[in-house]
């Protein structure tokens, strides 16, 4: 009799961070004996991105589960459609319908204090025209993005945050796969970067099966990763 496959968690992480943010989730998981990865995310558009994240996915042998934090979860929701993903899991992220926009998901609802305190940069677009991408200024980081990390840990992410195309927040999804494939959320109820109103509301709408933390930042996979993990672990053991 053939073994049941464990899927492979791919983990996508969101803006103003890299995937070494999923340091403790990825030992966590490992010690459980689940196979994980945690490729870079290009943060330039959320097509774009999108699809880099499904070609990820679509080469990896046996089913996937896609975890997306932040912006991440725009990416897995379209990415999310491919063949072998077999389930879905939202860690303080968006959860687009189709045709969505984050600044459309985002408009229903009161802004973070993210809003005010982005700080915008040029780089040289496709054409070679400059285009505008945001970070988070260095002094708004900590309470923004990271107030349950220690400071110390969260100087040394507000340096290395790595910056958002503006052009993201205004792209639309082009499908969203939880409409056909089961979903987790964690919803981060201390969030000050995504407001946890936009997370209950997005996780609801898709159906998905929701786990709340009530002092959470939005940087919970770093300052929360077993709780993370254990999520992730749920979405595993049900798909496999």
């Amino acid at each position: 009799m053939t073994q049941p496959t464990t899927p492979t968690v791919l983990l996508v992480h969101g803006a103003f961070a890299d995937a070494a943010s999923w340091s403790g989730v990825i030992a966590e998981l490992r010690s459980h004996g689940i196979p994980v990865i945690a490729p870079p995310n290009p943060l330039r558009g959320l097509a774009s991105d999108a699809a880099y994240i499904a070609s990820v996915a679509a080469q990896i042998d046996g089913p996937v589960v896609l975890v997306g934090h932040s912006y991440g979860g725009a990416l897995i929701t379209v990415a999310g459609t491919t063949e072998n993903v077999v389930g879905l899991v939202y860690v303080a992220a968006y959860v687009l319908e189709e045709g969505e926009s984050l600044g459309e998901l985002q408009g229903r609802f009161p802004l973070s204090p993210l809003a005010e305190n982005l700080q915008q940069w040029t780089y040289p677009g496709p054409g070679g025209e400059p285009a505008v991408e945001v970070t988070i200024a260095q002094d708004a980081f900590p309470s923004v993005f990271a107030a349950d990390v220690p400071a110390d840990v969260t100087e040394i992410l507000a340096v290395a945050q790595r910056p958002l195309a503006a052009a993201a927040f205004e792209e639309t999804a082009a499908a969203a796969a939880w409409k056909t494939k089961p979903s987790w959320a964690l919803v981060a109820g201390a969030d000050r970067a995504i407001n946890p109103e936009v997370q209950r509301f997005a996780a609801k709408r898709a159906g998905a099966t929701v786990v709340e933390l009530d002092g959470a930042s939005h940087a919970v996979a770093v300052s929360e990763p077993k709780q993370v993990a254990a999520l992730i672990r749920d979405a595993v053991r049900a798909t496999r």
